[in-house]
């Protein structure tokens, strides 16, 4: 079209230089010069780059500069609330932590990081706070994958003042050993039990959590095992040890997390002379509420230690599920609950406390005044146990939920305990599963029990009338 003879005008057709003709120029918006010796005109119509949108705003443009820039210069706390959160809105979720962590604070933001790096994001287990999610769960990601003696220390040193804010629980449950370089010797007998395993196993130590712990001063939640996951067909029993060094260290670590609430070392092969020194470090722990142990090798020794623990601290929950304690360990922890005032609840299932264990425990229920909740399943109890728990319910006030589930207490066992609940108000969980109490007797039972669990919902249903009167 540019060379169109209706649209164009001939440089001969222009008036000469003090020509006085009427003939009008080309008006610059129909016009322009090109590079040949005509005048064009162009149309709208056939200019693709043309727009009708306005030129954005100059504080728009100020705007997109600022998101463009972030990473050079991020100035988000000197803008206005409204400009904050859109550029907050156009951020790059692969911006560095260093720029982001200790800056940028609305929570949609780090709500589209965890989103995009996780599949799965209950904000429900983190407070309802999304920020504290990332940081957790990143963190928690660092240390299941750090190999001693080969990643670099600095990955969790320089994240630690990042996060430090931030972290209120970590629930690490794999901590990888240094990588083991030196060749097998070769021997003519395989064996492939834990017993020789373990002759032959090299020392071997995790990262150590002092350099971590006593950096993060709103940890409450503290929930681990030393073990690896998904070893598939490089399975070795050293692995999954947890060694006197790392007690050493993990134990020096807790000592100084002074805010700390729940700690929880589960199936980490804890033993009696690990968890004596555990206990000892925590004996005068401001804090510690929660105390789990399950799923470890503690035998009497070690339950004697924790019998200490539980008459020389605050701690309101102790879980020693499926560990090595007889009855010389369970009367250790019957002493200690005898002169506890804290202790709310006691799992000992799957240990081996049998009949002496269980009626020293029974006879230390005659006077604490503290414990809610006993589970004993698993526990080689029987009419024994059963009569002096029969004694524990006809005087005990506090308890409420006791488990006999998988001992052989009885058809006599069985009455003892019903004769005990006879008065009894307070009891509303009684679990008699695989007891061999006779069946008639379990109906009994599960009555009164029910009774009294209806008595105390209809009793918290009528407290906010009362109050409001």
């Amino acid at each position: 079209l540019q060379h169109s003879p209706h649209l164009q005008l001939s440089r001969m057709q222009q008036p000469a230089a003090g020509d006085k003709s009427t003939t009008p120029s080309p008006r610059p918006s129909q016009a322009n010069l090109a590079d040949g010796p005509f005048y064009t005109r162009r149309c709208i119509t056939e200019d693709l780059s043309w727009s009708l949108v306005t030129v954005p705003p100059l504080t728009e443009l100020c705007l997109q500069h600022i998101v463009h820039n972030f990473e050079k210069n991020p100035i988000l706390n000197y803008l206005l609330p409204e400009h904050q959160k859109k550029v907050v809105d156009r951020l790059s979720t692969s911006l560095p932590l260093t720029v982001t962590a200790n800056i940028v604070s609305h929570e949609e933001y780090w709500k589209r990081r965890c989103m995009e790096r996780w599949q799965v994001c209950d904000v429900s287990n983190y407070g309802g706070s999304w920020k504290r999610m990332f940081f957790e769960r990143h963190l928690e990601n660092v240390l299941k994958f750090f190999i001693p003696n080969t990643t670099d220390p600095r990955e969790v040193l320089d994240l630690i003042p990042l996060c430090k804010g931030y972290v209120r629980k970590l629930e690490i449950d794999q901590f990888l050993p240094p990588l083991w370089v030196e060749q097998k010797k070769e021997s003519n007998d395989l064996s492939d039990t834990e017993e020789e395993a373990e002759l032959g196993e090299v020392y071997m130590h995790h990262y150590d959590l002092r350099d971590l712990l006593v950096d993060l001063p709103h940890l409450e939640e503290l929930h681990l095992t030393y073990g690896v996951k998904n070893c598939g067909m490089n399975f070795e029993w050293s692995l999954f040890n947890f060694t006197d060094l790392d007690c050493s260290y993990l134990a020096t670590a807790v000592k100084m997390c002074r805010n700390l609430k729940v700690f929880k070392l589960t199936r980490s092969k804890v033993d009696d002379d690990k968890i004596k020194l555990l206990a000892r470090n925590l004996q005068h722990h401001p804090c510690l509420l929660e105390l789990d142990l399950s799923h470890n090798l503690i035998k009497d020794h070690g339950a004697q230690a924790l019998g200490k623990l539980i008459s020389h601290s605050k701690l309101e929950t102790l879980d020693l599920c499926n560990n090595q304690i007889c009855h010389l360990g369970a009367q250790a922890l019957a002493q200690g609950l005898a002169e506890s005032s804290t202790l709310t609840s006691l799992n000992l299932r799957l240990n081996f406390v049998e009949d002496k264990g269980g009626e020293a425990i029974g006879h230390a229920l005659l006077t604490n005044t503290s414990l809610k909740s006993l589970h004993l399943g698993s526990n080689n109890v029987s009419e024994r146990t059963a009569a002096v728990f029969s004694q524990v319910l006809a005087q005990n006030t506090t308890l409420t939920s006791i488990s006999f589930s998988c001992n052989h207490l009885g058809l006599d066992g069985g009455k003892q305990l019903l004769k005990g609940l006879a008065n009894n108000k307070t009891l509303i969980e009684l679990d008699l599963r695989h007891t061999e109490v006779e069946q008639e007797t379990g109906f009994l039972i599960h009555e009164i029990v029910w009774a009294n669990r209806e008595a105390v919902r209809m009793g918290s249903l009528q407290q906010p009338t009362t109050e409001a009167l």
